[in-house]
């Protein structure tokens, strides 16, 4: 049985409930959702949709870096989105965040996120041997 590591990055927000902001089991690190917060102030980035996807974005790569891994090392996203209309402009900025070959991923709308949160992204890792 593999142990199991919470993950911490002071540089992502503080998880808003009682989870990890992510979590390692052997070579598979578990990244929870991650919505436009600024991480020193904890409150949403004001911006348009591009700047939110960004800032999410650098979130979740604070959390991947604490927990070893990047970008290149994620297998698995899945985008909450509030408005589907935005749908092309996230994909926008997840292109110059990320290089082939890109992650599966699923793009889900929802009627509502944490905070009013426009998006949120979580991802699956797997770490290099």
């Amino acid at each position: 049985m593999s142990q199991k590591d919470s993950i911490h990055s002071d540089d992502a927000p503080d998880a808003i409930g009682p989870y990890s902001q992510a979590v390692r089991v052997g070579r598979t690190v578990y990244l929870s959702g991650q919505i436009p917060l600024d991480p020193t102030t904890m409150e949403m980035v004001q911006g348009d949709i591009d700047t939110q996807a960004k800032q999410v974005f650098d979130n979740l790569a604070a959390v991947a870096h604490a927990a070893g891994c990047g970008f290149a090392d994620i297998v698995k996203l899945t985008i909450y989105l509030v408005d589907l209309e935005q749908f092309s402009r996230v994909n926008e900025v997840m292109a110059e965040v990320f290089t082939p070959p890109y992650p599966a991923r699923a793009t889900i709308a929802v009627a509502a996120l944490p905070k009013g949160a426009p998006l949120e992204v979580e991802a699956i890792a797997h770490l290099p041997a």
